[in-house]
């Protein structure tokens, strides 16, 4: 009686795992047809690598601060000289969040700054902007924002 349950329960599981393997093998054949992916700029970790710009000619990236990234960094590239407007935009509208810094080509650094950024950008090469809280009001931001850089050539 003990080896005719064993057998019986042997089948059974036996014959759920032929059926699985049917249904899997009848999916394969269809073809999958993969949509273009968007050029996006995304943040990876902390920092914001903006490589693609919009119709406008801007950069714009989504990006977030939470308790383990304090800081953001958005890294882009300028090819030509002129003035970088930058502005953050919080998901509430308004929030303890600005331009901390901005390191230029060179590794000089400027700041602080407040949401909006108006700089000239003297220098070709890879520049960074840090995004954080101010230190000098309560309540730190945590949460999404959208960052935009749109640089005007001279």
């Amino acid at each position: 009686m003990k080896n005719l349950c064993i057998l019986l329960i042997s089948i059974f599981f036996f014959s759920c795992q032929q059926k699985e393997n049917k249904e899997a093998s009848a999916e394969s054949p269809i073809p999958v047809v993969q949509k273009e992916k968007k050029q996006e700029n995304k943040q990876i970790g902390d920092t914001i690598f903006m490589n693609f710009k919009n119709e406008e000619n801007a950069f714009v990236a989504e990006g977030h601060l939470d308790s383990l990234n304090s800081k953001v960094y958005v890294q882009f590239k300028n090819e030509e000289l002129g003035e970088l407007n930058a502005q953050i935009i919080p998901d509430g509208g308004k929030g303890n969040i600005r331009f901390n810094q901005i390191i230029f080509p060179d590794k000089s650094s400027d700041g602080p700054f407040g949401m909006d950024l108006k700089i000239p950008l003297k220098q070709k090469g890879t520049h960074v902007l840090i995004i954080g809280h101010s230190l000098m009001a309560d309540n730190p931001y945590y949460g999404k924002f959208k960052v935009q850089l749109d640089i005007k050539k001279e």
